[in-house]
């Protein structure tokens, strides 16, 4: 395989006429509403990827769903006997709900705005015209790819991490296309993530007659609350956030439940040993006698070390954003995504390789226009140059 330099000219030109199609693509992927529990419309967006790649040399396979929406694997015609494959990893859902009023597409001079714009259908865009920039120059008929576009990744990623990771099994390196920062960051690394639900079970019964020993399940709670928020650790990169909480029926009852929500993020594996090991303790002490706890984790994501093999392909990719004139920096970013489940198999990964924006999960969401050509053409280039890379082992 050449350097990335042999092409760059074309892969410049092509990806420059096809702009409006790129922006074209973005909008009409935007105005799919395709939150994470609307299994219609992520259908809706994978077929209209689908339709993208018809006429590139490329198979698409879906993977059905019962509840949530389909996931879609995309994979260039190179063979992949004699080397590992290059993975590309992206999601197609948002956390905006079906019904919404937040529907709608817009752009300015300088912005385009919508749900999932940045977070990340640009980067959906991106990856989608980086291959097909190197169709054009008959690449992917060399190049092993998969694209994995997978339907979960907001609520976790709870029915596509098996299948991420078996693709990352068989990688050579990963990208992974959620928005760059806006410093024109890319992601080496990204803290861990657990996020737990804690049940409290009282006993009910008439406020009026409540004594000093009342089982109060949301009494319960707050003593637990204020010593989970106790755990957080600036300085460590450890910070828990109680999110969520119900509980009771009415100012007049004795409240028989209580349930909350818990995040924890980290840096390390060794800080999710610690905090596994205090959430047991937490929850296992009962301060107010009569009532009982039951902790279920929801989801969680293991630390993306910046490991060396992350590091170097920061750096080949750093190399080419220098020559063309487009320096990035790097990241260590607090939340986390599917690189996180890439990391924990020591498969080198980058991630953040999405165009630039931000206010992402809000209304106003929005991505930098001019970000979707450069972005696009960083990754095309670094596909190529890092794919070369290990062939001749420097990777």
């Amino acid at each position: 395989m050449k350097e990335y330099t042999t092409y760059f000219n074309d892969i410049k030109s092509f990806l420059t006429s096809r702009e409006p199609d790129m922006f074209a693509s973005l909008e009409e992927f935007v105005m799919i509403q395709s939150g994470s529990y609307h299994k219609a419309g992520i259908d809706a967006t994978a077929d209209a990827i689908v339709n993208t790649f018809q006429g590139l040399d490329v198979s698409t396979e879906t993977v059905k769903q019962p509840l949530q929406g389909n996931h879609l694997v995309v994979r260039s015609s190179a063979q992949t006997s004699a080397h590992k494959q290059v993975l590309l990893v992206g999601h197609m859902d948002t956390v905006f709900p079906e019904d919404t009023d937040f529907n709608w597409y817009k752009s300015d001079n300088d912005k385009s705005y919508g749900p999932g714009v940045v977070d990340m259908k640009g980067g959906l865009v991106a990856g989608i015209y980086a291959l097909k920039a190197l169709d054009k120059l008959g690449l992917l008929k060399h190049i092993p790819i998969t694209f994995v576009f997978n339907s979960d990744e907001e609520i976790g990623s709870r029915s596509s991490i098996d299948l991420i990771q078996k693709e990352a099994n068989s990688s050579v390196f990963a990208f992974v296309l959620e928005a760059g920062g806006l410093q024109n960051q890319i992601v080496t690394g990204r803290k861990g993530n657990l996020t737990i639900e804690l049940s409290i079970e009282g006993k009910a019964g008439h406020a009026a007659f409540a004594s000093k020993d009342k089982p109060s399940a949301i009494l319960e709670m707050a003593h637990k609350i204020i010593a989970f928020e106790s755990l957080n650790n600036f300085d460590k990169g450890i910070t828990i956030n109680v999110g969520k909480i119900d509980g009771g029926i009415g100012p007049n009852t004795i409240p028989e439940f209580s349930n909350a929500q818990v995040d924890f993020r980290f840096v390390g594996p060794s800080d999710l040993k610690h905090l596994e090991e205090r959430v047991s303790e937490i929850a296992g002490k009962i301060v107010v006698q009569g009532t009982r706890c039951r902790v279920d984790v929801i989801t969680g994501r293991p630390p993306m070390q910046q490991s060396p093999g992350n590091r170097k392909l920061f750096e080949i990719t750093a190399d080419i954003a220098n020559r063309i004139e487009y320096p990035v920096k790097e990241e260590f970013r607090f939340g986390v995504s599917d690189a996180n489940f890439i990391a924990d198999l020591n498969v080198p990964v980058l991630d953040g390789l999405g165009p630039i924006g931000a206010r992402d999960h809000s209304r106003d969401e929005y991505m930098v226009k001019d970000s979707l050509l450069q972005r696009t053409l960083l990754l095309a280039c670094s596909i190529i140059q890092c794919w070369r890379n290990t062939e001749s082992a420097e990777l």
